[in-house]
């Protein structure tokens, strides 16, 4: 089969392209793509002639000007405009009340501004993204974590002696540091080894730091690094620490503030008290 040859000629094409641009997840705000539409311009109005009758004077009135009564507006409590109400709402309100330190809050599953301040200030301590002030699933179970760690049942565990111990718990995946009976750090939430990696129960002694070391099994840095057992230690973690499907491969994952606070308190010869089970290892 012969294939015939067509000779198209030249020919121009233009092609004008407007509004290319693309906001993700914005909305609209004057670029490309919206731009608003100049008004055509009013009519004027007709220039007056020499033939126009001059306008009669206007009439004066002896009353005096009526005033309009002065009304003021309705006072109103504040509201929390923005801050949406979660499903965990009375959870998270029961928590905050019981740890204290973060502002008032009404136990009632109703959201106020009173609450919604104390929920953001919380969420913005403890590292939850979004600091919303709303009350979701996160918040109600970091919140629930610490204030679970504050009760002297759940400290009891520890059974921390004399001196200094790091106490992390594994059940609630919190730790806090006790000097000589008094709590001086925490508790705070932590992330540990997930399913076969489970971090290890037991007393162990920090044998070993460097303010930056270099996994090399896992090709990451590990910041605020404090080596305890078997590889094992605790560091600032490198993810999102509240995404709870991820773990450390044994490691105490901890927020940045608290890793460097944390860095600060231990040393060599630091005891270290794990206990509790991480679920689902």
């Amino acid at each position: 089969m012969v294939p015939t040859r067509i000779n198209l000629g030249v020919g121009v094409l233009l092609v004008v392209l407007l509004g290319a641009g693309a906001c993700a997840g914005g909305e609209g705000d004057g670029s490309a793509g919206n731009r608003p539409v100049a008004a055509a311009p009013a009519p004027s109005s007709p220039e007056p002639t020499e033939a126009s009758p001059e306008p009669p004077p206007p009439a004066v009135s002896s009353a005096p000007p009526s005033v309009a009564p002065t009304v003021s507006p309705p006072k109103s409590s504040p509201s929390p405009q923005g801050c949406p109400t979660g499903e965990k709402q009375r959870e998270v309100e029961t928590a905050l009340d019981a740890i204290g330190g973060y502002g008032p809050v009404t136990v009632d599953g109703v959201q106020s501004a009173a609450d919604c301040a104390a929920i953001v200030k919380f969420q913005k301590r403890f590292g939850i993204s979004p600091p919303n002030g709303r009350a979701g699933p996160t918040t109600a179970d970091v919140s629930r974590r610490i204030a679970a760690s504050l009760t002297p049942a759940e400290r009891a565990k520890c059974a921390a002696g004399g001196g200094l111990t790091a106490c992390v718990d594994l059940s609630q995946q919190t730790m806090w540091v006790v000097r000589d009976g008094e709590v001086i750090m925490g508790p705070t939430v932590v992330r540990t080894g997930f399913s076969g990696y489970a971090t290890p129960a037991g007393t162990f002694k920090i044998d070993y730091r460097n303010v930056k070391e270099w996994s090399k099994p896992y090709k990451v840095w590990l910041p605020y690094w404090q080596h305890f057992i078997d590889g094992i230690g605790f560091h600032e973690t490198t993810t999102y620490l509240h995404n709870m499907g991820n773990g450390s491969h044994g490691c105490v994952n901890l927020l940045h503030a608290d890793a460097v606070q944390l860095w600060g308190l231990l040393k060599n010869g630091t005891t270290v008290k794990t206990f509790g089970r991480r679920s689902g290892t």
